[in-house]
């Protein structure tokens, strides 16, 4: 999930969509359901951050009046963007706190990963995506971590497949489960092989190094 940022826009840190990214993060460390090597992720990710912003891609002194890197008329990427909200948040939160209540942590396990992976890169591109970074940060949040849910969500996609059904289980949920997990392997495949790697890396850098030439 990507969205481009207006000029001289500052760092976010508690916003409305980092307000709700933070309260499932919460969700599922009261339960539980975070593991200590996808804590460790989150963690490396925020020094390799700092790493990248202070030796190999300093912000502009000035950040460059250049056009957006998408056209803001563009009314296709919110709904894009929209969508991802809706199958790769939303969703899972409903079907891993619907899992909580019926007690099948054997499943929401395996999708807890993927929610809270995606609601931390929403909440650290609220913080990056800002004049305070340059623009190749703004790319390595959602590359980052969308590389990273992939090998997530492929356990989530075994595990829905997998577990022998019982006489306790729903089948709209099962049925659901396994849904809503292809869903999130085909749309974030998508969005990172599609969109990420394809168009905004090269868009990005592109600007990036434009701006710099200018400069010099």
């Amino acid at each position: 999930m990507a969205n481009e940022t207006p000029p001289a826009r500052k760092a976010s840190f508690l916003s409305l969509t980092q307000l709700i990214s933070l309260a499932i993060i919460i969700t599922l460390a009261a339960n539980a359901l975070i593991s200590s090597q996808d804590l460790a992720f989150v963690i490396f990710s925020i020094i390799y951050i700092y790493f990248l912003s202070t030796f190999a891609f300093p912000p502009f002194p000035t950040p460059p009046k250049n056009p957006p890197i998408f056209d803001p008329k563009n009314r296709i990427l919110p709904i894009y963007v929209s969508a991802g909200a809706i199958i790769g948040l939303f969703l899972p939160l409903i079907y891993i706190l619907q899992g909580i209540f019926s007690g099948d942590k054997e499943r929401i396990k395996t999708a807890a990963p993927h929610l809270f992976l995606l609601a931390t890169q929403v909440y650290m591109e609220g913080v990056v995506f800002s004049d305070m970074f340059a623009i190749p940060i703004h790319v390595f949040v959602p590359v980052f971590y969308n590389s990273k849910r992939i090998f997530s969500i492929v356990e989530w996609l075994v595990t829905e497949f997998s577990i022998v059904e019982d006489a306790d289980d729903s089948y709209v949920r099962v049925l659901f489960g396994r849904a809503l997990a292809l869903g999130n392997m085909a749309f974030w495949g998508f969005n990172l092989f599609g969109f990420l790697l394809p168009i905004y890396l090269p868009r990005a850098f592109n600007k990036y190094y434009s701006s710099s030439k200018v400069k010099d």
